[in-house]
């Protein structure tokens, strides 16, 4: 029985050797080799000339190289199975583009080496997780920018030949530059022209212009208008618009809940062209052209919350309405109709504490369609525009108290509408003609001067809107898309902006509400239009 005893003892010392043995083979045999093409020593691996990205190295290995590899991208978890690397180099490899979390799980790496390489393009989340990395260098690269925040580690090379588009895509990196400790190589600029050859070391976060704007669509009316007008009464902003279909002057109002424009009122008439507001003394009034059946001036009344009408305009001045301007002289207040009839005339009305009268008639036969009241060097001025004549100017004579004419545009035949507008001191006009070419002129003291030329191709419309410091200038085509202008300081004219697609169109106006600002845009063939201004930051996209 003692025999039995040893005998199974030493079974059992044998058995428990054997399984430790085996368990040691078992994990020598799982261990991860040195991949093919790659050379490894106890803590480096170096691979040259491989297709793809090995998936597993031996676990000691700190250190590893990629020269002259074939693989077109590093994807994302791409070394997963390498947790203890310290360093990673890559060197004269034809890969071009970096994916996101391509790094991951490398929580000791230190140093990233992606030099003289392909790279054109790198994700924006392509070094997300390397918590300990302190040098980064993406040197002799074909980068061409590279996106907000990529990387926020302590050091830095991005060298030059990465031919950098100095733009406001990279202002994040002149601000990250300004606010890290990181050594950053010189970087000079390939662009733009302004900042081309230039360190972006020099730069600073204001030396962008990264803000621009956009008329972005943002509410459609369900019918046809042919003029357009906000203004404020009381405390509250307003738009009318004039439908000649319908003959109807619609009023809306903003919603500050809803956030949209909705029915305020209207007032009802016969092929109505314009419907023009004028507020007299905490009073408003609103002058109603119609093509037929007479103009009329109508009245808020307040206590019975609607328009009454009070007055009709002469019929035998006033045959064929086409424009209404209103202003203010030495603290009065006028308003003048321009007329397009053969036997109408162009009459300028006054308000007298009561009504309105007729103060002057400008001119008879000539077929105005628009008039314009503008200041010249300070002096009242009106600048009517006729299918018969070229545009003529009056000025305010103040001992006679009305408007003489003073002068024509030279050369400047068939001009449908003229409006004005300043930038800084100067003063301009644009002359929009149907067919040909609408003009931008400039004052210079004796005469308007021509600053630019638009082809006009259906245009009933070349209106000037300032909204804060944007000065634009919006071209209407019955053919084709409408023209936003912007105005370029620099260059003293306006460059294209934006296209917009209204039917038709035949005028614009600008509203300020709740800190926005919308552009109304009315069509005479389709749905009339909102747009909204909104400022884009091109340094977040």
């Amino acid at each position: 029985m003692g025999y039995g005893n040893k005998t199974l003892k030493e079974c059992t010392v044998l058995l428990c050797v054997a399984t430790i043995l085996l368990l040691a083979e078992s994990r020598r045999v799982k261990q991860p080799r040195c991949p093919a093409s790659c050379t490894c020593t106890k803590d480096n691996a170096l691979c040259e000339n491989i297709r793809s990205v090995p998936h597993s190295f031996p676990p000691d290995v700190f250190s590893l190289s990629f020269l002259k590899s074939g693989f077109t991208q590093i994807t994302g978890g791409s070394f997963l199975h390498s947790p203890a690397l310290h360093l990673l180099l890559f060197t004269a490899n034809t890969f071009d583009s970096i994916d996101e979390d391509a790094f991951l799980g490398l929580p000791h790496l230190e140093y990233l080496f992606i030099e003289n390489n392909k790279i054109a393009t790198i994700s924006q989340y392509a070094f997300r997780g390397l918590k300990a990395v302190i040098h980064l260098s993406l040197a002799y690269n074909n980068l061409g920018t590279l996106p907000k925040d990529v990387f926020k580690v302590h050091l830095c090379k991005i060298k030059k030949r990465n031919n950098l588009e100095c733009d406001c895509k990279l202002k994040w990196l002149v601000e990250w530059m300004h606010t890290t400790n990181a050594m950053v190589d010189q970087i000079l600029c390939s662009g733009p022209l302004l900042f081309q050859g230039k360190l972006i070391n020099d730069l600073v976060p204001g030396s962008f212009d990264c803000i621009t704007a956009e008329f972005a669509s943002y509410q459609p009316l369900m019918f046809e208008s042919i003029s357009v007008e906000s203004f404020t009464f009381g405390m509250d902003t307003f738009v009318v618009f004039a439908q000649p279909f319908t003959g109807t002057c619609s009023f809306l109002e903003w919603d500050h809940v809803e956030t949209v424009f909705r029915t305020y009122d209207s007032i009802q008439s016969t092929s109505t062209v314009v419907c023009k507001p004028m507020v007299i003394d905490n009073q408003l009034f609103i002058f109603v052209a119609q093509l037929f059946g007479g103009s009329h001036i109508y009245k808020r009344d307040i206590s019975a919350n609607k328009f009454i009408k009070i007055q009709d305009i002469d019929i035998l001045k006033i045959r064929k309405p086409n424009d209404i301007e209103t202003f203010l002289i030495d603290g009065e207040s006028f308003f003048v109709i321009a007329d397009s009839s053969k036997a109408g005339y162009t009459t300028v009305y006054k308000w007298n504490g009561y009504g309105f009268y007729s103060h002057q008639s400008l001119h008879l036969w000539y077929r105005d369609t628009d008039v314009e009241y503008l200041e010249i060097s300070g002096k009242p001025h009106l600048i009517l525009a006729s299918s018969s004549q070229r545009p003529v100017i009056y000025q305010w004579s103040k001992s006679l108290k009305q408007f003489d004419r003073r002068t024509d545009i030279p050369e400047m035949e068939d001009v449908y509408a003229v409006k004005h507008f300043k930038v800084k001191s100067d003063l301009f006009i644009c002359l929009t003609r149907f067919i040909g070419d609408s003009k931008v002129m400039r004052w210079d003291g004796a005469m308007f001067k021509e600053v630019q030329t638009m082809p006009s191709r259906g245009s009933m419309v070349f209106q000037p809107v300032s909204i804060g410091n944007w000065q634009y200038a919006i071209l209407g085509s019955d053919y084709s898309l409408t023209q936003v202008y912007q105005w370029d300081l620099k260059r003293g004219q306006f460059v294209h902006f934006q296209d917009l697609n209204i039917q038709a169109p035949r005028a614009f106006s600008v509203v300020s509400i709740d800190n926005r600002e919308f552009l109304l845009a009315s069509s005479f063939r389709g749905k009339t239009q909102i747009y909204e201004h909104i400022m884009i930051d091109l340094s977040n996209n």
